[in-house]
C-alpha cells in the first residue's frame, strides 16, 4: 500500500495555431499539421489519454479544419472562442470531470502558458516545442493499457450522448434514468479485471474511500486469499458500457466484513449508482450475520465519500490516530437499490 504521488495526466489540452499546426489559420487557411504531430495525439488516445483544445480562433474554421486533417473525433469539449485560456481549462476540467493536476496543458505563448498557470496553478503547462517528448514523459505512460483505457474517449463520446438525450428529455430525472435501461453488474475480481482495478485506484479521487492505491500484484494477493473480497462492478446502458466502474476491498473475519477500500468512477455519479455496490455489501453481511465496518481517510478530495457513507446510515465507530475513521452500520435498514437500475450479482 503507498500514498499518491504524481498522478498520470488524464487530458492534454491543445492550443492550436503555431502548436498543433504551423502558421495562423486566420491568417492563412494553408496551415499545416507540425510533424508526427498526428501520430503522438493518437498513440497518446490509444493509452487511454484525452485530448482537447482551448484555442483563441472562430470555431467552424477550427473544425473544417480539423476534419480536413481527420482529427476532429480526437478532442472532447473544444473551447474555440476569445475568452481567456483559463476559462477554457476549467470548462473542460468540469466537463471531463477530471482533477486539474491530471491536465497537461501545450500552447507556443508563454503569456496563455503563465496567464493559465496563474489561475490553476495545479496545471501541467509546457511549451510547444516540447511535444515531441510526449511520449516518454513519464506522466504520460500508464503502467497498464487496459480495455477501458483504450475505449476512454468512445466512453466520453457515449456519455456526451447521454447528456444530449438528457437535456432535451421532458419529464422528471428519475424517467430520463429509467429509459437509460441501465444495468449494474458486480463479480468477485478475475485476473483479467487487476490491471483496470489498479488504474481505478490510482485515478480515482473523489470517490475513493482511503485514497490508498494497490498495485496489480497487492490486488492479486488480495483475491487469492479466502479472508477478502475483491469486487468489481461494470455500468452498462443502451448508449454503451461505462467500462468497469467501482471495486471494494473486504477483509472477512469470523465476525465481521470490514470495508478496507471503496471506490466509485467520478463518471458515474450523476446516473444515481454510487450507493449501490456498498447497498450490496450490507446486504451481503447481514446475511452472513456480521458486523459491517468500514474504513475512511479524509483527503483534499474525498468529502463526496464521507457523504456517501453517511447517507447509507454509516456511524463514526473509532478514530484512529493514524487518520482514518472506522464506521459501523448496524444493518437495521439498508438503502434499496435505485428502482431504475437492474443489478446482476455474477459467480
Amino acid at each position: 500500500m503507498k500514498a499518491k504521488i504524481k498522478e498520470t495526466i488524464k487530458c492534454v489540452v491543445w492550443d492550436l495555431d503555431n502548436t498543433i499546426w504551423d502558421g495562423v489559420l486566420l491568417e492563412s487557411e494553408e496551415v499545416q499539421l507540425r510533424p508526427n504531430i498526428a501520430e503522438i495525439i493518437k498513440e497518446l488516445d490509444s493509452r487511454g489519454i484525452l485530448h482537447s483544445i482551448a484555442s483563441k480562433n472562430n470555431h467552424d474554421d477550427v473544425m473544417k479544419k480539423l476534419e480536413e486533417f481527420e482529427l476532429t473525433e480526437y478532442f472532447l469539449y473544444p473551447e474555440i472562442h476569445w475568452d481567456a485560456k483559463s476559462t477554457s481549462l476549467k470548462n473542460i476540467q468540469k466537463n471531463l470531470n477530471v482533477g486539474m493536476d491530471t491536465i497537461l496543458f501545450i500552447d507556443d505563448q508563454q503569456f496563455e502558458l503563465d496567464e493559465v498557470k496563474s489561475v490553476h496553478p495545479d496545471v501541467m503547462c509546457m511549451n510547444h516545442t516540447e511535444y515531441t517528448k510526449l511520449l516518454i514523459h513519464p506522466r504520460l505512460q500508464p503502467r497498464f493499457i487496459t480495455k477501458d483505457s483504450k475505449f476512454r474517449r468512445q466512453m466520453y463520446l457515449e456519455d456526451i450522448k447521454r447528456n444530449q438525450s438528457e437535456q432535451s428529455f421532458q419529464g422528471p430525472h428519475e424517467s430520463f434514468l429509467a429509459s437509460l435501461q441501465m444495468k449494474f453488474i458486480i463479480s468477485e475480481a478475475k485476473e483479467d479485471d487487476l490491471r483496470r482495478a489498479e488504474e481505478l485506484t490510482i485515478r480515482t479521487n473523489q470517490l475513493n474511500s482511503t485514497g490508498i492505491t494497490y498495485d496489480y500484484d497487492e490486488l492479486n494477493s488480495f483475491r487469492k486469499r479466502d479472508d477478502y473480497k475483491l469486487l468489481v462492478c461494470e455500468l452498462t446502458d443502451r448508449y454503451g458500457s461505462y467500462g468497469k466502474i467501482g471495486l471494494a476491498l473486504v477483509e472477512i473475519t469470523n465476525t465481521t466484513w470490514h470495508v478496507k477500500l471503496l471506490l466509485m468512477s467520478c463518471r458515474v455519479m450523476s446516473r444515481g449508482v454510487g450507493s449501490v455496490l456498498l447497498s450490496y455489501i450490507m446486504q451481503q453481511a447481514k446475511e452472513g450475520g456480521k458486523q459491517l465496518l468500514a474504513e475512511f481517510r479524509r483527503t483534499d478530495r474525498n468529502r463526496m465519500m464521507y457523504a456517501t457513507y453517511c447517507f447509507a446510515n454509516f456511524k463514526e465507530y473509532l478514530s484512529r490516530e493514524d487518520g482514518f475513521i472506522i464506521f459501523e452500520h448496524d444493518l437495521s435498514s439498508i438503502q434499496p437499490y435505485p428502482p431504475f437500475i437492474e443489478v446482476q450479482v455474477l459467480d
